[in-house]
This record gives structure tokens, sequence and C-alpha cells, in this order.
């Protein structure tokens, strides 16, 4: 075998390697990101599936989400101080006005568990 030949299957089995390790992580190190609209965040193992996501809206939008949760917990939208209870494989949806810009931490409160960041712009 060449040494050209030795390098090519040598940079293939890296190529390879990369891709099956990013795969293997979901395909993404980046966080969602939902811009408007009405927004899902699913909780599995009680922890948000893909990561913290970024919900973004406008000053003076509907702020609309919903959380599908695996797990029994409070889901408190710090800042505008929302709070309501999510029983075990629920769902529970929050609607309010988008009045105080800034960012704003959403999270199973009882765990401490960081679920989402309300962007208000």
């Amino acid at each position: 075998m060449s040494r050209n030949t030795r390098i090519a299957v040598l940079v293939g089995a890296v190529v390879v390697a990369v891709v099956a390790f990013v795969l293997a992580k979901g395909g993404s190190t980046n966080r969602a990101t939902h811009t408007s609209g009405h927004a899902y965040i699913y909780i599995i193992g009680g922890k948000p599936k893909g990561g913290v996501q970024t919900l973004t809206y406008n000053k003076g939008e509907q702020v609309l989400f919903t959380v599908v949760s695996d797990v029994a917990d409070e889901i408190h939208v710090h800042g505008f101080n929302f709070k309501k209870d999510v029983s075990k494989n629920g769902s529970v949806s929050f609607a309010f006005p988008a009045t105080d810009q800034g960012g704003h931490v959403i999270e199973l409160e009882h765990r401490g568990e960081q679920i989402a960041n309300l962007e208000v712009r």
C-alpha cells in the first residue's frame, strides 16, 4: 500500500469516527431555538430533550408553550412568576403576553432543572 493510500484510509477512518460521535451525541451540540408561535418542551428523565431551548418572542407577542413531561414537578417561568404543576406523563400549557423584556428562566422548580430560556425582545 502506498503512502498516499495509507493517509487516505486514515483520514477516512477519522471522518467516520467523528460522524459516528456526532450522531451518538444527538447530531448537534447547539441548543434548540424557537421563535414566536407555539413551542413544545419535552422532558425525558427530568431533563429537557435536546437541551435547554431558547424561546424568543417580541415584546407584545403572545408567549405560548407546552411542557410535556415524564416526571411530575412544578413549571416556573421566572420573571413573570407563573407557576403550574405538571403531572407525571402529563402536559401543561402557558399563554401570556410578552411584556417583560430580557431573559427569563423556565425550570422544573423542585428539581432546580432549567428547561428553557424565554427571551423577550
